[in-house]
């Protein structure tokens, strides 16, 4: 019997439909083949599925199971594959029809007694559910905060594997994760630091606030110890408040690059990224084998501080010359190419040479 189910591969920041079809044989030897352009992780999925199974004490059919990822020319990477397998292995074998299957969308890691585990890029993902006109939208526990951002899908959070197909086969009757309101701004802007801490730095503290209404770069020079990277920390608390669309293209960069923090949802204060000097081309403006966002994306619609400026490589700084100007940085890969905002307010600081007695602060508009 041929069984279908539908879950999402991640292609940068945005989330394609994928169909998962299992076609199960009974035959003397036991076999897993999957097809689709699976990545290593999809791969050996097949391993993480079997021991869920016999942990839930779910029955598959004992033979061949020949497991398609559609559409098959688009490169499958990571676990979040292994929950729609294990279900779509067990409809198969059962020769049920899972008739609240149609309208949704699955996605989750399964450990071996099979729990589910969280996933990157569950808010990508309830994006691209319901833009693919599904009604509901099963993810692990952990990630079912961060999903129930989105208005006008179902967001369940499910523990394991057993629970899960109780559910999609009609057994027990489950109440959807209450959508998570979208504050963003205002009191819910959480931040180590405040600019209202710092005494004195009259001059700087104005250039900060120029830089913040007026959106300007800003390199500051001056000695050790004068406080210029204590201030640059400071000036995501006087921005302007995330709008909502701000804080969704945030949250969803974040997600993927699995740094959102779950108990939230969304991002509510403006990204501070700070990389270090020594960091490479591909750490500051993403890429990869399997392209993910760089520092500059991660700091979208927030800070990017570069201290010790002199110390980045030329290249470093060459390469972010276009994607200041645009406010997106493209990646282009033999794969294909993908596409990260990265609008930022990027602050640098810098020491004077020599004696140190030359202190300026300059600020300018790119």
């Amino acid at each position: 019997m041929i069984s279908r189910l539908y879950s999402a591969s991640l292609l940068g920041v945005e989330a394609v439909e994928v169909e998962v079809e299992v076609n199960s044989t009974e035959t003397e030897t036991p076999r897993m083949v999957i097809v689709g352009l699976p990545d290593a992780a999809v791969r050996e999925s097949a391993e993480r599925v079997r021991s869920a199974l016999s942990a839930s004490a779910l029955p598959y059919l004992f033979g061949t199971h020949v497991i398609n990822l559609a559409p098959a020319d688009l490169k499958k990477e990571g676990p979040s594959f292994d929950l729609p397998i294990a279900l779509a292995l067990t409809a198969a074998g059962q020769d049920h029809d899972l008739t609240h299957a149609e309208d949704c969308l699955c996605v989750g890691e399964l450990a071996l007694d099979g729990t589910l585990r969280p996933i990157k890029g569950a808010l990508s993902i309830a994006l691209g559910a319901k833009n693919a006109g599904k009604r509901r939208l099963i993810v692990p526990a952990a990630n079912a905060r961060e999903a129930a951002v989105v208005s006008g899908i179902e967001v369940y959070g499910l523990e394991n594997l057993a629970e899960t197909w109780a559910f999609l086969s009609g057994e027990k009757a489950l109440t959807p994760e209450p959508r998570r309101a979208r504050v963003v701004g205002g009191k819910s802007r959480r931040y180590a630091v405040d600019l209202d801490e710092v005494k004195g730095q009259h001059h700087v503290k104005r250039a900060l606030e120029v830089a913040a209404a007026g959106g300007h770069n800003l390199l500051m020079v001056g000695p050790p110890g004068t406080g210029k990277s204590m201030l640059a920390k400071r000036l995501p608390t006087i921005m302007p408040d995330l709008t909502e669309e701000e804080a969704i293209e945030a949250s969803c960069i974040h997600s993927v690059a699995g740094l959102l923090d779950a108990k939230h949802g969304l991002i509510s204060g403006r990204p501070f990224r700070a990389p270090h000097h020594t960091i490479s081309d591909v750490g500051l403006l993403g890429g990869g084998t399997n392209p993910s966002p760089g520092e500059i994306s991660l700091a979208h619609n927030g800070v990017l501080f570069l201290d010790e400026l002199p110390e980045f490589r030329r290249t470093t700084l060459e390469v972010l010359r276009q994607p200041l100007e645009d406010g997106t940085v493209t990646i282009s890969r033999a794969a294909g190419t993908l596409s990260f905002r990265c609008d930022v307010l990027m602050i640098s600081a810098l020491n004077p040479w020599g004696c140190g007695a030359l202190l300026l602060f300059v600020y300018c508009c790119y």
